[in-house]
């Protein structure tokens, strides 16, 4: 499998049209899943996020040809690099037009609802299943701190180990592990009480 990730990296690095289409295919429901964990309510009001993954979709296409690979999952964290440095442009594009209009300085929220279903383990036949769950995740994950936002998005899904979301939020590893389990349990709690007020 590592053998054949690099080669297709490779053919798609060096201009291979059909290598390109069939990585890009291999990520786009987990890159799809990670825009709509970004998208704040701010941003979210002026954008969908559809539009959001075509653009990052064509700027991958064109930039492809930069990516070096380093390691079985290189080409789907460069995607989401991506699709970062295209939601944070969007959000100071928006902000600086609600300021020339209003004079307000508040900053765009780009770590607005986030998602802990990653649309990439969801078979077609549990898509339309899982839209309304989808739907009251995102709503939970609004009412909790950006911190516990941010740890349950690099743990649940980007994946990554505590000692790297320990470096990218300047913790220690027990500190993140701590937070992780506060959050999910957090999360668990709101998702709760939103299927009793449902049922009631």
């Amino acid at each position: 499998m590592h053998r054949d990730s690099r080669e297709l990296c490779e053919r798609a690095v060096h201009g291979d049209d059909a290598a390109r289409d069939v990585l890009l295919g291999q990520h786009l429901a987990s890159l799809r899943a990670f825009v709509r964990a970004r998208l704040g309510a701010s941003l979210r009001a002026r954008e969908t996020s559809q539009d959001l993954l075509q653009s990052v979709c064509r700027v991958a296409l064109e930039d492809i040809g930069r990516f070096e690979y380093r390691g079985e999952n290189s080409f789907r964290h460069w995607l989401f690099q991506l699709a970062e440095n295209k939601l944070r442009g969007r959000g100071r594009y928006w902000s600086r037009e609600k300021r020339s209009a209003s004079g307000e300085t508040n900053v765009a929220d780009l770590e607005g609802a986030e998602t802990l279903v990653a649309e990439s383990t969801c078979t077609p036949s549990h898509h339309a299943a899982s839209r309304e769950e989808l739907e009251r995740v995102e709503r939970a994950m609004v009412r909790l701190s950006e911190d516990q936002r941010h740890v349950i998005v690099l743990s649940r899904l980007l994946g990554l180990p505590h000692a790297e979301i320990a470096r990218r939020m300047g913790r220690t590893v027990l500190a993140t592990r701590t937070l992780l389990s506060r959050s999910l349990a957090r999360l668990a709690t709101l998702l709760e009480e939103s299927s009793d007020s449902h049922r009631a």
